[in-house]
């Protein structure tokens, strides 16, 4: 913390190369040596990354080259030209005021999307704090699905912010619209409707009273993060065969130590309905929804191995608080 110069002036700009070992700096000051994505705190692979557009950065730079703030556009939803926003901080020392955060925000959407022609940016505000909320909120995006217990307390251990895992929110915004048509699960059908109304974007809400396709097989591409012990079943098609492939691959991944899984789904299902009754029964609860997640919306559906901490989650705006409730209490009806 020492080596950057408080009080600096700073501009907002795209990555580049120079900036690497400070970024990396940046990311050790705040998170110290064990933060679990490695493009962020190994220069050569940062610089890397930028150059072949898988990543790309927004820095807030000092006329000295000191880098105290950052922030990344980077691939982790099926559709491609659905982009998230993370990797996102500000340096202690300009914290507080200087609108860094909030700007980078800005920069991200207004130059870095633009770039990449990017139609859905997302970001994932933790709740062991409101710092990142507001940042979202005061960019205009919109809370749509909360993940509880996303990510280990050992992640912020140097800041010393967490108590238990860490949750997230997944706040959204439009940059180029794609109406379209989706089927409302009877379970969820008002609560659903709630979650649709911050959309800026239009939808055609059907119901979903149609039972599988009989011939269509199931296909699911999962993913597990060693580190969150986390998997994300990214579940592209549904088919009557969905319990049995479900099963195989909850199997797997809980023998790979995940505690948290979350199952994503298709709203164009006109048989959703049936897909979210099958995931309810084998204890999934509700996150909210994704919009635009497969280039059509998904659903987040979770389940927990333990007990989720609520506790630890600090909301910011109403919204995150309702989206909060709708979750807590479809955990605590699955957990009866």
């Amino acid at each position: 913390m020492n080596d950057i110069e408080p009080g600096q002036t700073y501009e907002l700009d795209l990555f580049r190369p120079e900036d690497a070992e400070g970024v990396c700096g940046l990311f050790r000051t705040v998170y110290g040596e064990g933060y679990p994505i490695r493009t962020f705190v190994e220069p050569a692979r940062l610089i890397e990354e930028n150059a072949a557009g898988r990543t790309v950065s927004s820095v807030a730079r000092t006329p000295k080259g000191d880098i105290v703030g950052h922030v990344a556009l980077f691939h982790s939803a099926p559709y491609e030209r659905v982009c998230e926003s993370g990797g996102g901080l500000v340096h202690p020392l300009y914290r507080g005021g200087k609108g860094i955060y909030t700007g980078l925000g800005f920069h991200t959407q207004d130059v870095s999307a633009k770039r990449l022609g990017i139609e859905v940016i997302f970001g994932e505000p933790v709740c062991n704090h409101i710092f990142a909320q507001k940042g979202t909120a005061k960019v205009g995006w919109i809370t749509h699905a909360i993940e509880p217990d996303l990510m280990p307390a050992e992640a912020y251990e140097q800041e010393k912010s967490a108590s238990g895992r860490v949750s997230a929110l997944l706040d959204f915004r439009t940059l180029i619209p794609k109406p379209q048509t989706v089927y409302l699960p009877a379970a969820y059908e008002e609560v659903l409707k709630f979650l649709y109304s911050g959309l800026d974007d239009k939808r055609d809400f059907r119901s979903a009273p149609e039972d599988f396709p009989s011939r269509s097989p199931t296909h699911i591409k999962t993913q597990v993060f060693d580190f969150a012990k986390v998997a994300r079943l990214a579940v592209h098609e549904a088919g009557a065969d969905f319990v049995d492939v479900l099963e195989r691959e909850e199997q797997s991944v809980l023998k790979q130590g995940a505690v948290v899984l979350q199952v994503w789904l298709k709203l164009t299902w006109p048989w959703i309905g049936r897909v979210v009754n099958d995931v309810r029964s084998k204890g999934y609860f509700l996150g909210g929804i994704l919009p635009r997640w497969f280039d059509v919306d998904g659903l987040l559906m979770q389940r927990i191995i333990g007990r989720p901490n609520w506790e630890g989650i600090q909301l910011y705006t109403e919204r995150a608080k309702q989206v909060f409730t709708i979750a807590k209490e479809d955990w605590e009806g699955i957990s009866r």
